[in-house]
């Protein structure tokens, strides 16, 4: 009894403390010689609360842990028809949900009421579980093949490195004080693996399952433990809203490649790459209402001074973006009187060509007061920003009452103020 209730309180500052507000954002990813681009990010959860640890089961399907009711179960979404339906109906929480190789199963660690954490496999056609390793506190893990769990595993409130051989029951340590990040080296038999051994400088290391011999790839970004590959030369890492890559024998640092922030990202928490190397899951954390409204209010304030000095023809192109973007926060906070501060008192809402919808700012809080009250899981992310004079042009997905809609918004700037929208849909 005092080992599992060593490792559900472990695991309460494992789980726990992250289960902020995250969800799951899926991108097309491009990578060529010269540069990697993201592209059409969509949200896959669009949940309150925590989603997080996704992973692709196949072209087709992803799994993620997921918030319901109260507890983190595993969901599964369909990239074809963007539907989200759970795998489990398990009383326990479910957390890192990986596709069993050559299986028709996931395993995800289970955290149960009592105390007790173990890996569990889960069927993917009527969610019954069965528990794999039973003398083990698994908290992180990866497949090396069907039979071989390569994992850390909780001991003395520390995360050791186990190799499990599913077959004979074996267990062997390989390395202490590890992270949480474990994956498949692609065209090789390793998997990689965080070493924290030193504390002033984290390493991403190999690791063969089968020989137990490991050896450093390279160091981490500085206290970032979440990589993952996409090939066997590039290596992907995030640290808060921004995705970097390190080509191995390359790149002499980590490279700054994209800023998440127009997709409403704060932070990177988990990211995966798919076998092919063109789809990207990331998940991270998003701005709360409390955050957006803060943001929103402090923006506001600087804002409110440089509208004193700058005139239409001298607002700069950042000030004219982080006005759209703070607009956009308190849209999604549905925060009714910072999302209004933005806007002029002779505002103007156009649908595309020049059919007036609404004319001045009464009426149109009025509009939006109700449509925030009524739309619990409203949430617009930006696919892509263009910035032209004093006008914002933003391709943005929409999430309204379980629906996703495309809507393309032209904000146009003057004084600080948004004076004309104009939608195409």
């Amino acid at each position: 009894m005092k080992l599992y209730f060593s490792a559900l309180c472990f695991l309460f500052f494992v789980f726990g403390f992250s289960q902020t507000n995250t969800e799951i954002f899926l991108f097309d990813l491009e990578n060529n010689s010269s540069m990697i681009e993201l592209k059409n990010v969509k949200n896959l959860s669009n949940n309150e609360g925590y989603d997080n640890q996704p992973s692709f089961i196949n072209d087709r399907y992803i799994v993620f842990a997921s918030m319901r009711n109260g507890q983190t179960d595993i969901a599964k979404y369909d990239t074809r028809y963007d539907s989200k339906s759970w795998v489990n109906f398990s009383e326990g929480g479910e957390y890192t949900p990986l596709k069993i190789p050559h299986k028709d199963e996931v395993s995800a660690v289970r955290l149960d009421k009592d105390g007790k954490q173990r890996l569990y496999t889960y069927n993917l056609r009527n969610g019954e579980s069965k528990e794999l390793i039973n003398n083990l506190v698994v908290a992180y893990y990866t497949w090396y093949n069907k039979h071989t769990v390569v994992s850390a595993v909780i001991e003395k409130e520390q995360l050791n490195l186990f190799v499990s051989n599913l077959l004979d029951g074996s267990n062997i340590k390989h390395a202490t004080n590890v992270g949480r990040s474990f994956h498949r080296i692609p065209n090789s038999n390793l998997v990689s693996f965080i070493s924290k051994e030193n504390k002033n400088q984290w390493q991403i290391k190999s690791l063969n399952p089968l020989t137990g011999k490991t050896k450093v790839i390279a160091n981490t970004i500085q206290d970032v433990e979440d990589i993952c590959w996409l090939d066997s030369k590039t290596l992907l890492s995030g640290k808060n809203n921004l995705l970097y890559k390190l080509r191995l024998k390359t790149d002499t640092s980590w490279k700054q490649i994209a800023n998440l922030g127009s997709d409403g990202i704060t932070k990177i928490t988990r990211l995966i790459v798919n076998t092919e190397g063109n789809k990207l899951l990331i998940a991270g954390d998003v701005s709360t209402q409390k955050e957006a409204t803060k943001e929103t209010e402090d923006i506001s304030e600087e804002s409110s001074d440089n509208s004193n000095t700058n005139s239409e023809n001298t607002t700069n192109e950042t000030n004219i973006e982080s006005i759209i973007q703070r607009n956009l926060n308190a849209y999604n906070a549905r925060d009714i009187n910072a999302f209004m501060k933005d806007y002029a008192d002779d505002v103007k809402l156009y649908q595309y060509p020049n059919t007036l919808q609404t004319e001045g700012k009464e009426a149109m809080r009025k509009n939006y007061n109700d449509w925030f009250n009524r739309v619990k899981d409203l949430r617009a992310f930006v696919k892509k920003r263009i910035i032209f004079g004093n006008k914002v042009i933003d391709e943005e997905q929409v999430t309204a009452n379980g629906q996703i809609l495309n809507v393309v918004a032209i904000y146009e700037v003057k004084n600080g103020k948004i004076i004309k929208v104009t939608f195409m849909q």
